[in-house]
């Protein structure tokens, strides 16, 4: 069992309602008195907000997700690593939460990164902290799976956009405008595909 887990940080993270507040309190914010910097973070929050309401009002779980979701038949805790000024899990984290809603077998919390790096840091990706992260654990601590932070294709355009531009804004947006055009909507295919490895693993070392 990770340490973390043991202190129970995961089981004591935010409720995506807790989070979700917090982030629309943000919004009431004035940007008087913000450097640059602190100005357009606070304007990736205010975006993501807008774009993550986007996805919950026209998501809808597939079959398959459905499917997955529901044969999960023993408690888990899905942590998922993220914050408000990400891009991607302003796409992402909503399709999670959704698909977590399907089943009273799964608690879904929160744990923003920057308050928790000892534990973003065990969850890597190609040695970035990058979110959103979800980790999902048995109630004796044992992870079923992971999934994150991006889905592949996403990860792959990224990758490209990098090698092909030396803006860092000019990659980025060319990223958030795959997301926009229904790229998110994988998110979907490949965390059936992880609870359903996570199900294998488990009645694999069940046998």
């Amino acid at each position: 069992m990770k340490s973390f887990f043991a202190e129970r940080r995961p089981h004591d993270g935010l409720t995506y309602d807790e989070y979700r507040e917090a982030w629309r309190r943000k919004l009431d914010r004035s940007l008087d008195g913000l450097d640059k910097e602190e100005r357009k973070k606070a304007h990736y929050v205010r975006y993501n907000y807008e774009r993550s309401q986007h996805v919950h009002e026209r998501y809808d779980p597939s079959e398959a997700l459905r499917d997955a979701v529901a044969a999960i038949d023993e408690s888990q805790l899905w942590m998922v690593l993220t914050d408000d000024w990400c891009g991607d899990a302003a796409y992402n984290l909503p399709v999670i939460v959704e698909a977590a809603r399907l089943n009273d077998n799964v608690r879904l919390r929160i744990l923003r990164r920057d308050d928790n790096l000892d534990i973003m840091d065990q969850y890597l990706t190609g040695g970035s902290r990058s979110i959103p992260k979800l980790v999902a654990f048995a109630e004796d601590g044992t992870e079923r799976f992971t999934w994150g932070p991006r889905p592949e294709e996403a990860g792959s355009r990224f990758q490209e956009a990098k090698e092909a531009e030396t803006d860092k804004e000019a990659v980025i947006e060319k990223l958030l405008a795959w997301y926009e055009k229904g790229g998110w909507q994988q998110v979907d295919d490949e965390l059936a595909a992880a609870i359903e490895q996570g199900r294998s693993v488990k009645e694999g070392a069940a046998a």
